[in-house]
């Protein structure tokens, strides 16, 4: 039997620096990306010794919370080269993902459940990652140049590299702002081991707008320009593992995972167009869902209910928590308590303290009847149990 002859390797195609970066901007965009930005990746001195004050003054403050990987590989962090020597161009690619109503409007609804916008379609790091790759494949495969993709996988400062390509700025929010697109975009990068013309980066044009960090429910930014994580609704409901502060359970409201407070109020929205992105778009499961619904997900429902979103990663266990609390925070007093009532029980110590403190502020009457303190072997439990009681009395 004949054998079929070697397909001859593609030779990579010859274009200069200014050529490789149009063809791919251009392939980026044919892709769905919506923005396309380079900057060098080697950083001045003083723009490494600025990214490295900043995050140092974060962590000292200890503002990152459970987030205990952001103190891990600072010097990454700070420098693409020092995660890739052979890096020399910054490929900032972007996704819009603006959503087609105003993400406020939920929280004035408090039977349903608040989701962030970003969680609401299919998880944007496969979505970003597959788009990434495609392109990536096609600059190896058209013109052999060394690369490193990346989609919030490696300690890389997304938003002040996304600034230098020229997409935009952080904000007094600490988020990116763009004059294009708002505050709604996805970020993912290629490392290239050519150098290219870098765009013009963007200025800050936050000017004397305060917006974001007035309408913060917990007051999460001590200055602008400046985040507490540890007060932040979406590392609350997201990141935090274990009860959230009792002071700030009623400031989440209906809010059960993520927040948009901040990025909805910014005027800049005013330029934003509603995403493309087929992908990104709000499945109707995860648009506003009854409260008291979500709250009878045992773990197999979960993770049907929520594969492929990024919602899936915190688990069934912390999404309840979140659930719980809102619960507790609802006004709909018929709706909400059966619904609590059935958390009480659960496996899970976290649900069942979550449901606690709901039921003292769903129904503070009811607690001392419904209280089971004596067979609870869970400390943290039996400690909120304790909690209600007192605020059972405050009531009386």
């Amino acid at each position: 039997m004949s054998r079929r002859p070697p397909v001859p390797k593609r030779k990579p195609k010859p274009a200069s620096p200014a050529e490789l970066r149009d063809a791919i901007r251009d392939e980026a965009l044919r892709l769905g990306f919506d923005a396309v930005g380079f900057a060098p990746a080697n950083l001045a001195p003083e723009a490494r010794e600025q990214r490295l004050q900043r995050l140092g003054e974060f962590l000292g403050a200890g503002w990152q919370g459970d987030m205990g990987w952001l103190g891990e590989r600072t010097e990454q962090r700070a420098d693409p080269q020092t995660l890739w020597q052979d890096a020399k161009t910054v490929v900032s690619l972007a996704i819009n993902y603006a959503p087609p109503t105003d993400p406020l409007e939920i929280l004035r609804v408090d039977e349903r459940a608040a989701i962030s916008v970003y969680a609401q379609g299919r998880d944007y790091h496969e979505v970003m990652k597959s788009k990434l790759k495609a392109l990536g494949r096609f600059i190896w495969d058209t013109y052999r140049h060394g690369l490193k993709v990346f989609v919030d996988t490696a300690p890389l400062m997304e938003k002040p590299m996304a600034q230098m390509a020229g997409h935009g700025w952080q904000g007094k929010h600490t988020n990116l702002v763009s004059r294009r697109f708002g505050s709604w975009l996805f970020l993912g990068e290629i490392l290239l081991s050519v150098e290219l013309p870098a765009d013009q980066p963007e200025s800050d044009h936050c000017g004397q707008c305060r917006a974001c960090l007035d309408i913060c429910p917990t007051q999460a930014f001590p200055a602008p320009y400046r985040l507490e994580a540890r007060r932040c609704i979406s590392y609350l409901t997201i990141e935090h593992e274990g009860p959230i502060d009792r002071e700030l359970r009623p400031l989440l409201g209906n809010r059960i995972y993520g927040c948009d407070d901040c990025l909805a109020v910014c005027p800049w929205n005013k330029f934003a167009q509603e995403a493309r992105e087929t992908a990104l778009m709000p499945r109707p499961a995860l648009n506003a869902p009854l409260l008291a619904e979500l709250a009878t997900l045992d773990d197999a429902a979960f993770r049907k209910r929520f594969a492929g979103t990024a919602i899936k990663r915190i688990g069934r266990d912390r999404f309840l928590r979140n659930v719980a609390y809102a619960l507790g925070n609802s006004t709909s007093r018929d709706d909400a308590l059966p619904a609590i009532e059935g958390l009480l029980d659960d496996s899970s110590p976290l649900v069942r303290g979550s449901a606690v403190w709901a039921l003292s502020q769903v129904a503070p009457e009811q607690v001392a009847q419904r209280q089971r303190t004596a067979q609870e072997a869970d400390p943290k439990v039996r400690a909120e149990w304790r909690e209600a009681l007192v605020t059972r009395k405050a009531h009386e």
